[in-house]
């Protein structure tokens, strides 16, 4: 029997007491909260003491914790996270930050032959709990070493586990887990979120890893959308409900692994239709993936082949025009969900 799906409360349903919070405050918050209940958890990483963060997450930390728990290092990727998979192999609890996505192809030896396969190579008797947080994502004008889309990279590799957090209830509920968890975590964050506003229930606590939310209901056709690409959907679904009378389901997956295939599927045995949406490049992505899975797992209740919108097959551009053609928008989603009703 599979387990009903994660909806997301209305607005009408909201209660004025819930706090609403920036996504970067929600992600303080988690780290504060958990020092605070955990002596062995600290953070690690370039000018996120003093300077509080490239983004300004670990801003007050330094602060309250002082420097033997929150940690400036010197500019070197390699060395940071390898310094954090000796920590926790010693018992610790490090939380890593990396000032990009792009960066950490610089510690991907560290990344992946160590922590994602001590625990295995070491037959579970030592553990590797850490976590490496990280932005990603266009639109900034950062050019193709800051800008890029790296979640499909780490969704490859098993012993890992990836977090692509869109809304700050879920920035903060899904880092406490990470935090907490036994595996390394991959927590990717999207530039454009830092600033989002979101109700962010202060009595939640660790949120679970691989269950999916549902942002909006509908019958007509399912839309997956990736960490920021999830807004996207949702605002592609209220085009398409509003000028061509379709009524899409909209699926966030908020963890890629593990990857909460059961919802989708379910979804796409209502609608019998899908469109997934990412941000990173089409080739070897997490569309990729999840379109081979529901041709796999739910090919008869397909009713149209799986429509794939992606970022373009180029590297990130620094001219804003040309930045703004290679991620994808409103009206890309929308022409793909029109698209899966023609190719019936």
């Amino acid at each position: 029997m599979s387990r009903p799906p994660i909806r997301v409360t209305s607005k009408a349903e909201a209660t004025s007491a819930v706090p609403v919070m920036r996504y970067r405050e929600a992600l303080n918050q988690a780290l504060r909260e958990e020092m605070e209940a955990d002596e062995s958890v600290f953070i690690m990483g370039e000018d996120i003491g003093v300077f509080q963060g490239a983004f300004k997450v670990t801003q007050g930390l330094l602060e309250k914790f002082g420097e033997k728990r929150v940690r400036d290092t010197p500019i070197s990727e390699n060395t940071i996270v390898g310094a954090g998979i000796g920590a926790a192999m010693a018992g610790l609890r490090p939380v890593v930050e990396l000032m990009t996505v792009n960066f950490s192809l610089l510690a991907l030896d560290q990344i992946v032959n160590c922590a994602a396969s001590i625990r295995y190579m070491f037959g579970g008797q030592v553990k590797v709990p850490m976590v490496i947080r990280m932005p990603q994502g266009a639109g900034h004008q950062l050019g193709p070493t800051h800008s890029h889309s790296f979640e499909a990279i780490y969704l490859h590799v098993p012993g890992l586990l990836v977090a692509v957090p869109t809304t700050a209830a879920d920035a903060r509920g899904l880092l406490k887990a990470a935090i907490r968890d036994d595996n390394p975590v991959i927590f990717i964050e999207h530039e454009s979120l830092y600033g989002m506003r979101g109700e962010v229930p202060q009595n939640g606590g660790p949120m679970k890893f691989g269950e999916a939310a549902i942002r909006r209901e509908g019958t007509d056709v399912t839309i997956v959308g990736i960490s920021r690409m999830a807004v996207t959907a949702e605002r592609a679904a209220e085009k398409l409900a509003a000028e061509e009378d379709i009524e899409a389901e909209v699926i966030d997956p908020r963890t890629l692994r593990p990857l909460d295939l059961d919802t989708i599927l379910e979804s796409v045995r209502k609608t019998n239709r899908i469109v997934v949406v990412e941000e990173g490049w089409p080739h070897g992505g997490v569309g990729a993936n999840l379109a081979a899975l529901v041709q796999e797992q739910a090919f008869d209740y397909l009713d149209a082949p799986v429509q794939r919108v992606t970022g373009a097959d180029v590297p990130m551009p620094y001219s804003k025009a040309l930045e703004q053609a290679a991620m994808p928008h409103e009206e890309h989603v929308v022409k793909a969900a029109i698209a899966t009703f023609r190719d019936v």
